[in-house]
């Protein structure tokens, strides 16, 4: 088996499963935000239980439009805090101690390796990180999961890659993920569990690893997962009171397909309008003139993107935001903020003339704080470009490193950072 089907062999109860049998397992975590809670809480209501499975394996995080950005916004976060403080949700977060929820969940130390997680949100594939199976699911699954604490699964064939050798400077997890849904396509993994290996992955900090995982569904996949090694185990340690359980792929385990990707002959990638495969390398994306550019969200919204990207815009060394550009930078959780001011990371930032915001998803899915008008162009760090994704249906979205992003900042066009 894979460590995927392994992992949902436990949380089934079964000796084994294969690709495409139906399955029931239990939950380890079950996550909902301000956009798909309230459709679930009131499904949930619907099913005629007083109290949630339990109390401690629920997780509600309003992010999307929080700060909120209007009347209907603020009344879906008021029925989801509502909802937490009726059942006693061990795990509510919002405004002051919250952050954008795939950033959050780890840092709180909610997901731990051997973990069956679903979360009302597609990016919830962020946890295979850690070693864990999680995914994302519609807002009745989220209902009747608070409900019972189980779903059931299609248990999900595999497609493996194998990352071998060291990526070259400015070549982050992000550059890898985009490579990768580049030379596969949107549905290239439909369905399947994403599974890395190979000797590359030493290369690879949790940051990038967690990037990784959060686009597996970029390329269609049910979930990312990475095997368990030391930097794992240390995240753990320093986020989490539980360990998890440890499950690695057998060596004659069953991939569909299995790639290749010498980390060392990557470049800076980008993906241009209006999806994420359609990529080119920093070397061929020509002179594309920006209007806004944004540096944050659950892919790309951590403390080592915050410090790439504050070292090359270094406000304190006088690097200036190019004439007429927006950049917008948008650190992941509370606790990265802290750590971001404590380097002097936002003095760069806003020396050279950024805007720093509280945690949210907003500009990502073109909510608030950061809505592009027709015609214009924004390079940023997140990881959808569909077609009105950020704003106007006549705008563009270009995805980017936040290496790439800052140096973009800089010069007001995408650019190369050995170029600034």
């Amino acid at each position: 088996m894979t460590m995927t089907q392994k992992i949902l062999a436990a949380h089934a109860g079964l000796p084994e499963v294969s690709a495409g049998q139906l399955i029931e397992a239990k939950l380890d975590l079950v996550l909902g935000n301000d956009v798909t809670s309230p459709v679930a809480i009131k499904e949930f209501a619907k099913i005629g239980v007083d109290k949630v499975f339990d109390k401690s394996k629920i997780a509600i995080v309003p992010d999307h439009f929080t700060p909120n950005k209007d009347i209907q916004s603020a009344e879906h976060c008021k029925m989801c805090r509502d909802f937490a403080a009726k059942h006693d949700l061990d795990n509510y977060f919002e405004i002051g101690e919250m952050g954008i929820e795939h950033c959050l969940i780890p840092e709180k130390g909610l997901a731990v390796p051997g973990d069956a997680i679903i979360g009302a949100d597609s990016h919830t594939c962020t946890y295979g990180a850690l070693g864990a199976f999680s995914t994302g699911v519609g807002s009745t699954d989220m209902a009747c999961a608070m409900a019972t604490g189980q779903t059931w699964f299609k248990v999900p064939s595999a497609l493996q890659f194998v990352l071998t050798n060291k990526p070259a400077p400015w070549v982050s997890g992000k550059d890898i993920i985009l490579h990768i849904i580049g030379m596969i396509g949107v549905d290239g993994a439909l369905y399947k569990s994403m599974e890395f290996a190979g000797d590359g992955l030493q290369y690879l900090s949790m940051d990038d690893r967690f990037t990784i995982a959060n686009m597996a569904i970029e390329a269609g996949g049910k979930n990312g997962i990475f095997p368990v090694d030391d930097k794992t185990r240390a995240y753990v340690a320093e986020h989490s009171t539980r360990k998890g359980v440890e499950y690695a792929a057998d060596p004659d385990a069953e991939y569909e397909a299995s790639y290749t990707i010498d980390l060392s002959t990557l470049r800076p990638t980008v993906s241009f309008p209006h999806l994420p495969d359609n990529t080119r390398t920093i070397d061929n994306v020509g002179e594309i003139k920006l209007d806004q550019v944004v540096i944050g969200s659950c892919t790309n919204g951590r403390i080592e993107d915050l410090r790439i990207a504050a070292g090359i815009l270094a406000g304190r060394k006088g690097k200036k935001v190019a004439k007429g550009l927006r950049v917008i930078v948008f650190p992941g959780t509370q606790a990265i903020i802290l750590q971001a001011i404590k380097e002097g990371l936002m003095e760069d930032f806003l020396l050279a003339g950024a805007v720093v915001s509280t945690p949210t998803c907003g500009p990502c899915l073109g909510g608030h704080m950061g809505v592009l008008a027709k015609g214009e162009r924004a390079l940023a760090t997140t990881n959808r470009n569909f077609v009105g994704r950020m704003g106007h249906p006549e705008s563009e979205v270009y995805l980017s490193s936040p290496a790439v992003a800052a140096a973009s900042a800089l010069t007001g066009y995408i650019t190369d950072p050995d170029k600034v």
